[in-house]
């Protein structure tokens, strides 16, 4: 499994947002510039974020976006499930959305899913432990 720019940009843009928490709202240019994140591509990113719930946007000389949750809410692995999809290694851990279709047909006799499991519950744990809360105070600890 690879985060990709996507997942990875949506994390960052919000530990920026969460950093100014309870500031109003913070310009979209601002973002981009302290985080190095090209400014169209994180409006593109915004819109998902916001769609998710994470982020409101304010209009106006006085907009931006805002955090919509407070940063204790929201773990990272809200953020890259929101912005990737489900977190799975292997597609034989996926399942459709009502979850009774599994996308590949050997998932129940895979002799080798159980060890993408407990490698996918392991980095689904550690990403659910952390919230952006966390980054804010501990942002070197887990860089």
């Amino acid at each position: 499994m690879k985060i990709s720019t996507r997942g990875r940009y949506g994390v960052t843009a919000l530990y920026a947002l969460a950093l100014h928490n309870g500031e109003g709202a913070i310009p979209l240019k601002v973002i981009a510039e302290s985080q190095g994140i090209p400014e169209t591509y994180l409006e593109q990113l915004m819109g998902t974020l916001r769609h998710a719930g994470f982020v409101k946007s304010i209009r106006g000389a006085q907009g931006g976006y805002m955090l919509a949750k407070s940063p204790n809410e929201i773990t990272i692995a809200h953020i890259i499930e929101a912005m990737e999809g489900p977190i799975a290694l292997v597609d034989c851990l996926l399942t459709s959305a009502d979850d009774e279709e599994q996308f590949c047909e050997k998932a129940s006799d895979c002799a080798t899913r159980v060890v993408w499991e407990k490698v996918c519950n392991s980095i689904s744990d550690v990403l659910n432990a952390i919230t952006l809360a966390d980054l804010c105070k501990n942002g070197k600890r887990y860089a």
